[in-house]
C-alpha cells in the first residue's frame, strides 16, 4: 500500500476528549480538551489551553484542575462546553460538581472517571498555555471497575479524530503481551 502525505494537522490524530473542570470566579466552570494525555509513569497529565480561556486563568489563579473523561452519553453537554466561553456563559450547572478537600477544582459527577490535578509546571506555547498536573485524587464509578481495576470498555471514553467524536470499539490486545507472538 503506497503512502499519501497529507498537511501538517494535529486533529488528524485520534485524541481522547476531557472536561477539564476549574474554579473561576468563584464558581465551576467546564471546557473541553483535546489536548491531553499522559506525560510519564509518574501520575503527571498534561492539558494545553489557549490563553484566552477563562480556565486558563482560573488554573493559573488556584493551581487546581479536574480532568473528567466524557462519554457518548455526555457527549451534547461535552460539545456545548467546548463551543461557549466562561468569559461570558455560566456553566456552573452543565454537570452536577462535587469536589475532593485536596483542591479546588470540581469534578463532574456524570463522568464515569476523575483526576483532581495540582499544577506541577506550566510552560506557554505559542498563543496556548501547558499545564503539567500532578493527580493528587482519582475517582471511578464503581460499576466501571473489573476485580478493582478500571475497565476501559465500562468507562466507554470518546476520543476526537478529524473534528468528529468517536465512541471505543472492541479490545484488541492486552500491552506488553499481544506482541509476545513475535518475540
Amino acid at each position: 500500500m503506497s503512502k499519501i502525505k497529507l498537511d501538517n494537522n494535529p486533529m488528524l490524530n485520534p485524541v481522547p476528549i476531557i472536561i477539564v473542570g476549574t474554579t473561576a470566579n468563584g464558581r465551576a466552570n467546564y471546557t473541553t480538551v483535546g489536548a491531553f494525555g499522559v506525560v510519564c509513569l509518574e501520575p503527571i497529565f498534561y492539558i494545553s489551553l489557549k490563553n484566552t480561556h477563562c480556565s486558563t486563568a482560573a488554573i493559573r489563579e488556584s493551581g487546581f484542575f479536574s480532568v473528567n473523561l466524557s462519554t457518548p452519553a455526555l457527549i451534547q453537554k461535552t460539545d456545548y462546553c467546548g463551543m461557549v466561553s466562561g468569559n461570558t456563559v455560566d456553566k456552573s450547572n452543565v454537570f452536577t460538581a462535587f469536589y475532593d478537600k485536596l483542591g479546588n477544582a470540581p469534578m463532574i459527577k456524570e463522568s464515569p472517571m476523575n483526576y483532581l490535578c495540582k499544577v506541577a509546571n506550566n510552560t506557554p506555547v505559542k498563543d496556548f498555555e501547558v499545564f503539567f498536573g500532578e493527580i493528587i485524587a482519582t475517582y471511578i464509578n464503581e460499576d466501571c471497575l473489573v476485580d478493582g481495576k478500571p475497565d476501559t470498555l465500562k468507562i466507554n471514553p470518546i476520543v476526537g479524530m478529524r473534528m468528529t467524536y468517536y465512541g471505543l470499539g472492541d479490545e484488541v490486545g492486552k500491552v506488553f503481551t499481544v506482541g509476545k507472538g513475535l518475540m
